[in-house]
């Protein structure tokens, strides 16, 4: 479904992406893993068509998305959809909750106002925002942080996604919301079918739930593998400090 091939991105000449590939299949779920700085939130935005890259290919479907019309842009766009880190900066306040989830479905001309309607209320559930018709009338500055990204996820379901790029949807959340927000991708991706790239720093949190992992260190990927092996059996040293660090973090995780 998705191939990124040789990828490449500069930011005022210097090299913040050099040249990774990686794939996510249908249905899959894979962690792209790596400290700040690897490049990881490059690769997503470059997928999601918001940075330029200087040279390689994003393959969706086997269509080169890099440098298509608008048009054409626009109806891949309903399949791909970025979930950013700050659920605080990516929802306006003083929207309703329901109009925020619905915003995808009228950029995308999708459905009449009933039908839109019935699509929030059902996205809503998906995500355990119950009773949806509640929370539908609330405005975003009226929630919590883990409620915001579960407004977030609810938002990227109304179209029916193929594909989420969720990047670090955890951070700034504590421990227990943290991992409500990864469980309520598995069961996403389990109970849709939706594929996710799940861009995190946390090993800990990318093995639940993912098929395989891909870790970058300064732009560069140095590791990818099913989850089990990369964890349990390291091939490269700075994927084993990952691990190393992720147990001392998360000793009562």
């Amino acid at each position: 479904m998705l191939e990124v091939s040789r990828l490449s991105v500069l930011f005022h000449g210097r090299i913040a992406v050099d040249e990774v590939s990686l794939s996510v299949d249908a249905g899959e779920s894979v962690a792209l893993v790596g400290g700040s700085g690897a490049g990881k939130s490059t690769v997503a935005k470059a997928v999601a068509g918001l940075v330029e890259p200087s040279s390689g290919r994003v393959l969706f479907d086997g269509v080169d998305i890099v440098g298509l019309s608008r048009r054409r842009v626009r109806r891949v766009r309903r399949d791909i959809h970025l979930i950013f880190q700050d659920p605080y900066a990516s929802l306006p306040p003083t929207m309703r909750v329901a109009d925020i989830v619905a915003e995808s479905m009228v950029i995308h001309r999708m459905g009449d106002n009933e039908s839109r309607r019935k699509a929030v209320m059902e996205a809503l559930n998906s995500v355990n925002l119950t009773p949806a018709a509640r929370y539908s009338v609330r405005y975003a500055h009226e929630l919590s942080g883990g409620e915001r990204q579960r407004v977030a996820f609810a938002r990227a379901m109304v179209t029916g996604p193929r594909l989420i790029l969720a990047d670090e949807p955890t951070s700034g959340l504590d421990a227990s919301l943290r991992g409500e927000i990864v469980e309520l991708m598995g069961d996403l991706n389990r109970t849709h079918g939706t594929a996710m790239l799940h861009i995190t720093h946390d090993l800990a949190l990318a093995q639940r739930g993912s098929h395989r992992v891909v870790v970058m260190q300064g732009g560069h990927v140095v590791e990818s593998g099913p989850t089990d092996r990369v964890l349990t059996n390291p091939r490269h040293h700075y994927t084993a400090a990952l691990i190393a660090a992720a147990g001392r973090a998360h000793q009562n995780f």
